[in-house]
């Protein structure tokens, strides 16, 4: 027998066989998918759990996932987009997307507008899961609809392989909370807002390539998360706009961020009590507070954060530059921390350590406790302050922050050196150094 009629038959056997990685029934125009994408993604390869990102290079089982992908389109399941509630539209049809046994896909279809009140996404899902928003998520306004949890309005919850993205927008509509805020009107009691995206106790999650705007509070929330990636995120609101805050991250392990523009009337970037390995990069900052670390300590808590590396970040126009902020009273430490390649454009407090910070009305009464600031790199920041004194370093006398290294630093103030404060810390400066402590 030939060459040839050996060849064929098993030819077709093999391309038979073969896992269609790249075909997805029933993902279509109509159903929302951006097909100029030329990707879904049911599951992310977390790098944080030793695989490569996005390889194509999959277990078996991953490639059986990827073809036999489901599609759940929000309209199936009773949404219209018109801008009228969808609220249980959308949630059977997380419901139904969680609860297959093969990876899926849940679209939110572009060009269409559904509106949702307080809503948590449950798992946990048979599979992996991914939510492509292309539309529009927005907020009722309604505040009695958050009389059950004021704190929350789209919540994923104990959810892992997830991704969510898509380029669409989720619009907090918070102008009604702004207005209420004890922070606007000094008459109003204090109460709480809704954090317009959490994401609590997921575990590898990516969230990139999605507009957030408008929060009621924070825009989005990282709790208890362990590897998560987020890049490609748009996150703004006015500058007056009371506590809300850009990403905020707490009690969350291994978490990357990339590659985002954050304007809002709160810090860019929070991160308190709880995490550990962030890395922040290619972050552009403004309006806003900031990129913070805390505030730690309050009401005498412990906190705990380490290993945090922002590498390379623009801020401009902002009220603090990159800043660590702690009570008196509290316990706790914030190590190994590294601020690198940062330039700073009319910057009101480029580098601020604070451990006297006190955010109340009435004065806060000096105490012996403190969290512990201790291996903190300031490396390579440059540029313009618009207070006389770019750098501020207050620390307690009883703790006094250790191993502060500043290293290749110039900020000025209208063309001329600024100025810098340094109280009850160990520093060591390497190489040039304007202003210095010393």
């Amino acid at each position: 027998m030939s060459l040839q009629t050996h060849f064929i038959p098993s030819l077709i056997v093999f391309l038979l066989s073969f896992p269609s990685y790249y075909c997805f029934p029933g993902i279509s125009e109509a159903s929302g998918y951006d097909a100029s994408a030329g990707r879904v993604y049911p599951w992310y390869p977390s790098t944080i759990q030793g695989r490569n990102f996005g390889s194509k290079i999959m277990s078996s089982k991953m490639g059986r996932s990827l073809a036999a992908v489901k599609t759940f389109n929000v309209n199936d399941y009773g949404a219209k987009g018109d801008g009228s509630d969808a609220t249980e539209a959308i949630n059977n049809a997380w419901k139904a997307a969680c609860s297959s046994s093969q990876g899926s896909v849940l679209v939110v279809p572009k060009n269409k507008n559904y509106l949702l009140k307080p809503i948590t996404f449950e798992g946990p899902c048979k599979s992996s899961i991914t939510v492509q928003i292309y539309g529009t998520l927005q907020a009722s306004a309604d505040r009695s609809a958050y009389s059950k949890d004021l704190t929350r309005w789209l919540v994923f919850e104990n959810v892992q392989n997830l991704a969510v993205e898509g380029g669409g927008t989720i619009n907090g509509n918070g102008k009604i909370w702004w207005e209420n805020s004890c922070k606007v009107n000094d008459d109003l009691s204090c109460k709480d807002a809704p954090t317009a995206l959490i994401f609590y106790n997921c575990k590898n999650l990516v969230v990139k390539n999605l507009k957030i705007q408008n929060a009621q509070k924070m825009h989005v929330s990282f709790e208890k998360c362990v590897g998560v990636e987020v890049s490609g995120l748009t996150i703004t609101a006015p500058a007056d706009s009371p506590n809300t805050d850009g990403i905020h991250v707490t009690r969350t392990q291994n978490i990357q961020i990339s590659s985002s523009v954050i304007g809002t009337g709160d810090d860019c970037i929070s991160i308190v009590s709880g995490p550990q390995k962030v890395q922040a990069t290619g972050i552009t900052c403004g309006p806003g507070h900031g990129i913070s670390i805390g505030s730690l300590g309050d009401g005498n808590s412990e906190a705990h954060v380490s290993d945090v590396t922002v590498n390379g970040a623009t801020l401009t126009g902002t009220t603090n530059g990159v800043r660590i902020k702690t009570w008196q009273g509290g316990s706790g430490s914030a190590s190994n921390i590294k601020f690198q390649n940062i330039e700073m454009h009319n910057v009101k407090n480029p580098i601020i350590i604070d451990q006297k910070y006190c955010d109340q009305d009435k004065p806060c009464k000096s105490q012996s406790r403190a969290v512990q600031v201790q291996n903190v790199l300031y490396q390579n920041i440059r540029g313009t302050s618009s207070s006389s004194e770019a750098i501020q370093i207050d620390c307690s006398e009883k703790f006094p922050c250790k191993g502060i290294v500043l290293q290749g630093i110039d900020l000025r103030v209208g063309g001329k050196a600024a100025k810098a404060e340094c109280n009850n810390a160990k520093i060591i400066e390497k190489g040039n150094v304007s202003p210095s402590c010393t």
